[in-house]
């Protein structure tokens, strides 16, 4: 019996080795599947981690972002207010001085200009921190990153305090230079203009539109220069010296500059421009409102081109508007710029820029 089977196995001696081998070889093809199974999702499992700590990292510099613009409004309302000073013009106005007229015009122009550079500068002051804080998110999240390949912090406190502080240059050269153009624009516009004119709520926005125009016309520099200074000696004077930390920030300077000089920031400066200058015109329909005993009803839609006031009435509601725009306490005027739906998308691209590993960005 046995010799049998030994000659049956010498018969097929090759198809038992064919069939040993390809039972160890699915044996092993297995295993390796297993692993690799294994490997793939612990690998997702980390990048789905990954993801959602830099989701939540982002979110939470967003709500940083928000609450720095509302922090910086009362600075900004500042100084626009030292600049622009109305209310001693108004005190004169009481005291029923011999130059009335006078001073009544110089009122329409203060309070015409001041009013258009708060909603210009408010706009600039929520995307350039926009750009700002979340260049600096970015590169906190790299910072803090498992696996980091590298110690040398990316943005340092000192250095996130010098690259920040270069917000001055609006809250200083930068508003000092749009006064003198929207001023300009004014004057053009307004200065030949009687104070017993009226005009409807149409008509004050034609207005308005027509300073705009001209300032975003014939400004000798584009918008984002009152942003940021793109002087290479003022952006090496901002970061005062040439330690490494001083490098970094001028590093940051020009990254910033960079992403100021993109269509993309373009866009969204203008999507906010025509959206605050749409709430203000927003704001300055409540007082163009028929009274309630009027016939018509206050919801036609002409009835807001149908109330007409005289300007010397109109002068004192635009000088008023600079309380609602630059409100620290978060009004429809600030909310619908930092809730706008590009500036978000706008956002979260310069944070997906500066949060993404230089050696993925190749």
């Amino acid at each position: 019996m046995f010799s049998s089977a030994w000659n049956f196995i010498k018969r097929h001696k090759k198809k038992f080795i064919f069939t040993g081998a390809l039972i160890g070889g699915v044996y092993l093809l297995g295993k390796y599947a297993q692993k690799k199974f294994s490997e793939i999702q612990e690998r997702e499992a980390t990048e789905y981690i990954a993801q959602a700590r830099r989701q939540f990292h982002f979110e939470s510099n967003q709500r940083t972002c928000n609450m720095t613009v509302l922090s910086m409004l009362p600075a900004l309302k500042e100084a626009i207010v030292t600049q622009l000073n109305s209310e001693s013009l108004t005190t004169l106005l009481k005291s029923k001085p011999a130059n009335k007229l006078e001073i009544w015009e110089d009122l329409k122009i203060i309070s015409f200009t001041r009013t258009v550079v708060a909603v210009y500068s408010t706009c600039m002051l929520v995307v350039l921190l926009r750009v700002q804080l979340n260049i600096i998110g970015g590169y906190l999240y790299l910072d803090n990153s498992v696996g980091k390949s590298t110690t040398t912090p990316l943005a340092p406190p000192d250095v996130q305090q010098q690259y920040l502080s270069s917000i001055q240059h609006l809250l200083g050269d930068g508003l000092a230079e749009l006064i003198t153009v929207v001023k300009k624009a004014v004057q053009s516009s307004l200065g030949s203009v009687s104070l017993k004119e009226t005009w409807s709520l149409l008509e004050l926005e034609q207005q308005l539109n027509w300073i705009r125009a001209e300032v975003e016309a014939s400004s000798r520099r584009s918008l984002s220069w009152y942003l940021l200074a793109d002087d290479e000696n003022v952006l090496a004077d901002q970061a005062c010296g040439l330690t490494e930390n001083d490098i970094m920030t001028i590093k940051l300077l020009n990254e910033t500059r960079d992403m100021l000089d993109s269509p993309d920031f373009t866009t969204v400066l203008k999507v906010c421009l025509n959206r605050g200058f749409s709430r203000l015109c927003d704001n300055l329909a409540e007082f163009f409102r028929p009274p309630p005993s009027d016939s018509a009803p206050s919801c036609a839609p002409d009835s807001l081109s149908a109330v007409s006031l005289p300007l010397a009435k109109i002068i004192p509601i635009i000088n008023g508007q600079i309380n609602t725009i630059c409100s620290e306490t978060p009004s429809h005027f600030v909310q619908e710029l930092l809730m706008n739906d590009q500036v978000k998308e706008f956002a979260a691209n310069v944070y997906e820029t500066f949060s993404t590993p230089q050696e993925l960005q190749k």
